[in-house]
């Protein structure tokens, strides 16, 4: 069972596992839905996500990065 997009914890610490170097204050919700989709666990529908979703996987993200 893959992660889907409620799962904001595990897409959230899985993004800042791929792109340790990336600053998450600096990406596009484009950018981020794209790698979002191209994890290697991620087994949702691309089409399920919204702006909502994308700020909890955000914070999340930050909250990891600090």
């Amino acid at each position: 069972m893959g992660i889907k997009w409620q799962d904001s914890r595990e897409i959230g610490e899985a993004l800042y596992d791929a792109f340790p170097d990336v600053d998450p204050k600096t990406v596009r919700f484009t950018d981020m839905h794209q790698w979002i989709c191209d994890l290697e666990d991620f087994d949702d529908d691309p089409t399920k996500s919204n702006e909502k979703i994308l700020e909890a996987i955000l914070l999340v993200w930050l909250d990891e990065a600090e």
